[in-house]
């Protein structure tokens, strides 16, 4: 740990003499060090702007491991813009079933839509006109803009704003922090190549700036760290306590015919919008088991409800979800209630069934 004496006499990284080099050490680690991932072109080589886009929209909220096998379905069955705007929605969002946060499979469909309509096949090569198509926020537009069109702007990811938070000692806590981040980051753009010195950031911050125990060492910033020169490092970027939601209680119905299973599709608005589901009740806080399984759908002829053995959990962004599950079989003429139908079991793969109706229809087939 250094002394406070010490921290007061060491200059401001962000006006060291040091910092005009920064931008030439970063790609030259880069050169070095970059990861190979599916969308990303090989050195020398122009990015494509469909799969910059196409690998952005994927990575929000998720990992890069999980994004990957579902990169290469979606470039596998649309290989450009054009072909995914002429999709359907419903084999977009199968497509997307079980990556989660669906309103972005909604958004992709929608915004290659408006790209083949409105623009002929081309993404818009400036950040304005990227953050006019649908799903396009700030970050995304930057990052097409930079990483495809190589303007010269710096997108801030999440393993972005860990390197500047700690190279630069930001003290505000996350999210008043962001502004005072995105102004920070662009001093580490030179000149040229401004898609390499994003994605080189991005890089850096996923294998080495790491949120735990990061390789500090290794870091082609080492001398530049405000925070690892006050061995503090890992408590950055400073975040302020996590609200969570309360939690909501509800019930799943898993009603089967035979080999075929009853499923509704969601409202397009909303959580889950679009997809697949069972059979439920809405999912309230505090709700009573009783008051859940007053919302089971009807039918003829179907057999007393039988309830599983614990419950299924699930925690979404805003709040932590249990579900009841129920189980009932119908005879083998039995007509699906409006707004349902009957799908064999065999098919579910092929339904855009989220990770939560998953683990339901695993709970409630699995045998007791």
């Amino acid at each position: 740990m250094v002394s406070p004496a010490l921290r007061t006499k060491r200059k401001s990284p962000e006006n060291d003499t040091a910092s005009a080099d920064r931008p030439a050490r970063l790609l030259a680690w880069y050169d070095r060090h970059r990861r190979r991932l599916p969308w990303r072109a090989a050195a020398g080589e122009r990015s494509d702007p469909y799969r910059v886009w196409l690998s952005e929209i994927m990575l929000q909220q998720t990992t890069v491991k999980a994004v990957g096998p579902y990169f290469e379905k979606f470039i596998t069955r649309w290989p450009d813009v054009a072909a995914l705007g002429r999709a359907a929605l419903d084999d977009v969002l199968r497509m997307w079933a079980g990556l989660g946060y669906y309103s972005r499979a909604r958004n992709l469909h929608a915004c290659a839509v408006a790209v083949l309509r409105d623009h002929g096949g081309r993404f818009p090569d400036t950040e304005e006109g990227l953050r006019a198509l649908p799903g396009i926020g700030p970050y995304t537009a930057a990052a097409i803009a930079a990483i495809a069109f190589d303007r010269r702007t710096m997108p801030v990811d999440g393993n972005i704003e860990r390197v500047v938070s700690r190279m630069f000692a930001v003290e505000e806590t996350l999210p008043r922090a962001k502004p005072r981040i995105q102004e920070l980051a662009p001093t580490l753009l030179g000149p040229t190549r401004a898609g390499d010195s994003a994605q080189a950031l991005m890089d850096l911050g996923a294998s080495i700036c790491s949120p735990k125990k990061p390789a500090c060492a290794l870091c082609p910033f080492a001398e530049d760290c405000a925070a690892r020169a006050r061995g503090d490092q890992e408590t950055f970027p400073r975040k302020a306590p996590k609200k969570t939601g309360a939690l909501r209680r509800g019930a799943a119905f898993v009603v089967t015919r035979g080999d075929e299973l009853l499923v509704r599709s969601r409202p397009e608005k909303g959580l889950l919008g679009g997809m697949t589901e069972v059979p439920g009740s809405d999912w309230l806080a505090a709700q009573e088991d009783d008051a859940a399984l007053a919302q089971a759908p009807r039918l003829p002829a179907m057999t007393r409800w039988h309830r599983k053995a614990g419950v299924v959990t699930h925690v979404f962004t805003h709040f932590p979800l249990e579900l009841v599950v129920y189980t009932a079989q119908v005879p083998a003429r039995t007509k699906a209630p409006s707004g349902m139908r009957f799908v064999p079991v065999a098919t579910l793969a092929e339904e855009a069934l989220p990770n939560v109706m998953r683990k339901v229809v695993a709970h409630g087939l699995m045998v007791d």
